[in-house]
C-alpha cells in the first residue's frame, strides 16, 4: 500500500488574482478575503489527485483535517487517515508544520503538497531531504524547483510512483523571495534549502531563470513589432502582463511599467496600472482587446505564474490570435525543446490555447512553437 501524506495550504495564492503579490501574512489574507478572494488550493489539488485516482485501492492517505485534506479525501472516495486538526479556521504555517511533523511519525512514502514557495520553505524546514516531496503549483510565487509544471502535470508524476515505474530522484532548490520588496516591484529572491522531487523533465518546472535580457537590439525590433500593432489597432486596449521582456516594449513606449503587474494601453496611453482581475474583466467588457505575454526563462509558463490577474473569465474572452506571445529566439532555445505552459486554472482556456502558437520574436519575424497540454 503506497502510503501518501496530503498538505493543502488553503489561503495559498488567494492574492493573486487581487495584485496583492502573494498571501503571506495573516493581515493579507484577511484583505484578500475582504475583496472577494477565492481559495482555489483545494481545487489544484482535486486536478492532482483525479490523476491517480483509479489507482485508490493502492493508495493509503495521511492528512490534516478540513481544507487542509480530508474534505478533498472524502470527496473523491481516497481512503485516509486524519493525523492533524487544525485548531482554528483559517490556518497558518504552523499548521502546514504540524502536519507535516504528523506525516513523518507515519512514515509516508511521498508528500503531496499545494502551496506556494512559503509553503515549499514552511515544509522544507522540517523535511529536508528525508522524504520525497512532490509540490502542486497554487501560490502567487512559484520559483521554487519542487513544482510540477500543472497541478495536472503532478498527478502524472505520482502516477508513474505509484505504478513502481522507474522515476529519478533529484534534490530540489526551494526558493522564496520577500513579499513587501515583491510589492515594491523588486524581486530578491534567495535559497533556503533542499528536497528530493521525483523528476520527469516535462512534469516539473526549473528554478526560475533571473536577470533582463541582455540583446537590447532583438528587445527593440520585438517592441517595434508590438508597437506597429498598437498603431494599427488604436482602439484595441493591449493588456500587458508582467515580464522584464514586456518592460522593455512599456519603456520604448515611454509608460510606466508595473513589473510584476498588469498594465492597460489604449492609443498607446496608459489607461490604468496594476489592475486586479475584476478590474480587468471591468475595464475590457465590451472592447477589443490583445493580450501581451512572455515566458518565464527557463520554465517556459506562459499563464499561472506571477500573472494571476489574467482569470479565465478574461481569457475566454480572447481568440488565440489576439494573444501575442513575446521572446527572443535565445530563450525559447535555452528551453532545450521542452513546450511552453500554460497553467491558468480553467481546464478549458489550458485546452484552447495547446498546440502551435506564434512567438514574436523580432520585427516582423515570428515562429510556431508548442504549448504542452498535460490534461
Amino acid at each position: 500500500m503506497f502510503k501518501l501524506g496530503l498538505v493543502i495550504n488553503p489561503y495559498a495564492g488567494i492574492g493573486g488574482a487581487l495584485a496583492l503579490k502573494g498571501s503571506d501574512g495573516a493581515d493579507i489574507r484577511a484583505r484578500a478575503l475582504s475583496m472577494g478572494a477565492e481559495k482555489l488550493a483545494g481545487e489544484k489539488t482535486k486536478l492532482a489527485l483525479e490523476k491517480i485516482a483509479h489507482l485508490k485501492d493502492k493508495i493509503h492517505v495521511y492528512l490534516a483535517s478540513g481544507e487542509m485534506g480530508q474534505d478533498l479525501a472524502e470527496q473523491l472516495g481516497f481512503a485516509h487517515t486524519c493525523v492533524y486538526q487544525p485548531p482554528k479556521t483559517q490556518t497558518e504555517s504552523i499548521d502546514t508544520q504540524a502536519t507535516v511533523q504528523a506525516l513523518a511519525l507515519e512514515n509516508v512514502d511521498l508528500i503531496l503538497f499545494a502551496g506556494g514557495d512559503g509553503t515549499a520553505r514552511n515544509i522544507c524546514q522540517l523535511v529536508n531531504n528525508s522524504i520525497p516531496v512532490l509540490g502542486v503549483p497554487a501560490g502567487c510565487k512559484i520559483h521554487s524547483a519542487v513544482y510540477a509544471v500543472t497541478p495536472q502535470a503532478a498527478g502524472r508524476v505520482l502516477e508513474q510512483v505509484i505504478q513502481g515505474n522507474i522515476v529519478s530522484v533529484n534534490d530540489a532548490e526551494v526558493m522564496d523571495i520577500d513579499e513587501d520588496l515583491f510589492r515594491q516591484g523588486k524581486v530578491k529572491a534567495k535559497q533556503f534549502g533542499e528536497m528530493q522531487v521525483p523528476t520527469e523533465v516535462q512534469y516539473i518546472q526549473a528554478v526560475k531563470m533571473g536577470g533582463k535580457e541582455s540583446d537590447e537590439l532583438v528587445l527593440a525590433d520585438i517592441a517595434a513589432h508590438v508597437i506597429e500593432e498598437m498603431q494599427d489597432n488604436p482602439e484595441h486596449i493591449f493588456v500587458m502582463g508582467s515580464g522584464s521582456t514586456v518592460e522593455f516594449i512599456m519603456q520604448e513606449l515611454g509608460i510606466h511599467n508595473t513589473l510584476l503587474g498588469v498594465d492597460l494601453i489604449q492609443g498607446q496611453k496608459l489607461l490604468a496600472s496594476d489592475v486586479t482581475s475584476q478590474q480587468l474583466i471591468e475595464h475590457t467588457q465590451g472592447n477589443k482587446c490583445k493580450l501581451v505575454l512572455t515566458l518565464i526563462g527557463g520554465q517556459g509558463h506562459v499563464l499561472g505564474r506571477g500573472n494571476q490577474q489574467l482569470s479565465a473569465g478574461f481569457l475566454n474572452s480572447l481568440d488565440k490570435q489576439d494573444i501575442l506571445l513575446v521572446a527572443t529566439k535565445t530563450k525559447l532555445a535555452n528551453l532545450a525543446g521542452k513546450p511552453l505552459i500554460v497553467d491558468s486554472s480553467n481546464d478549458q482556456v489550458n485546452q484552447d490555447l495547446a498546440g502551435l502558437i506564434t512567438v514574436i520574436t523580432g520585427y516582423r519575424d515570428q515562429v510556431l512553437y508548442p504549448v504542452a497540454n498535460f490534461n
